[in-house]
């Protein structure tokens, strides 16, 4: 048989399948939609999960539910979603635990890859995390924390909500960055850490600034820093840590959503069209500022490229800071 005639083959197929995909993606979607969270109920990632699934309820005409799955670190949620059919169907909406930091964190590796395993889809929001300190700590800014930690090496201690948290990983970085030496204390969550630093148990938290706004307000913790690129709405006098002599300091939490990958390339874009209608209502961007986060701004591949550079920034954290979790 002719070579050209199996080029034309090929590609009248190739033709066939996009055009199966196109016609696929315009009817979708015909079913309810769930949406994985794998972290437990009532938690930040689910809340904002829930606003999301409402309206794209709304929007798309087919009801779309948020199902919990949790269990090691958001990994036992993310295998699921990773290994169920890429029909748009199954969708993973995330903290970047999962995505971008448990492949380095857990040393016997993971049952998925998440580079290879999911299709960016959308970032949807960006919480922001802060450096505070108990007040009895004699810092009113970084710099002041710095010389501190300097003066009386292993003096200070920060807590975290477990080993690979965004805050143990924030306080490494920071240890890293200024060449101090700070003590890490993992607790089981931030709940009991943020009670042992309000009771002067440890000195120090970076904590979500959903999470720690009451106790800022109330004078129980002083903040010194943002820890993002930029000041976030809710904080917007609280110069960042790089603002501070900290230069490229960036740390902050997200979730975002994905798909399976090979989950046809039409049903992702029109995904990522609906999510980026979603966080162009001004009732959303308004709950997600009162929720302290910032609405997303990364969509498809640009998204992608996102994961990717966090990829790289907290696994270069992880292997100097020696955090593991098994």
């Amino acid at each position: 048989m002719p070579p050209h005639f199996l080029r034309h083959c090929a590609l009248a197929l190739l033709s066939l399948l996009i055009g199966v995909a196109e016609v696929a993606a315009q009817g979708y979607p015909e079913r309810v939609i769930r949406i994985v969270n794998p972290f437990p109920p009532g938690g930040s990632v689910d809340v904002m999960a829930r606003i999301l699934a409402q309206k794209l309820s709304d929007n798309l005409g087919q009801q779309v539910i948020v199902d919990n799955r949790a269990g090691a670190g958001g990994n036992t949620g993310a295998e699921s979603v990773a290994r169920s059919e890429p029909d748009g169907y199954t969708l993973l909406f995330t903290a970047p635990g999962p995505l971008v930091i448990n492949q380095t964190l857990y040393t016997k590796g993971l049952p998925f890859d998440p580079a290879k395993d999911f299709t960016a889809i959308a970032l949807f929001a960006v919480a922001p995390i802060v450096l505070m300190v108990h007040p009895g700590v004699p810092a009113q800014n970084v710099q002041e924390l710095i010389q501190v930690a300097r003066k009386e090496p292993g003096r200070i201690s920060f807590a975290s909500a477990g080993n690979g948290s965004t805050n143990h990983l924030s306080g490494e970085m920071l240890k890293s960055m200024a060449k101090i030496n700070i003590v890490h204390v993992p607790y089981r969550g931030a709940g009991p850490a943020m009670n042992d630093l309000i009771g002067g148990h440890v000195q120090m938290f970076f904590d979500l600034l959903p999470a720690s706004l009451p106790q800022i307000n109330a004078g129980k913790v002083r903040p010194l820093g943002n820890a993002g690129a930029k000041r976030p709405t809710a904080l917007p006098n609280l110069p960042t840590i790089a603002e501070q002599g900290l230069p490229g300091f960036d740390a902050s939490s997200w979730v975002g959503l994905v798909a399976p990958a090979k989950t046809p390339a039409p049903v992702v874009a029109k995904l990522s069209d609906e999510v980026a209608k979603v966080l162009k209502a001004t009732e959303v961007i308004a709950r997600i500022h009162e929720l302290g986060s910032e609405p997303g701004h990364a969509f498809g591949r640009d998204f992608g490229a996102f994961m990717q550079a966090e990829t790289g920034k907290w696994a270069e954290v992880i292997r100097t800071s020696g955090a593991k979790a098994d």
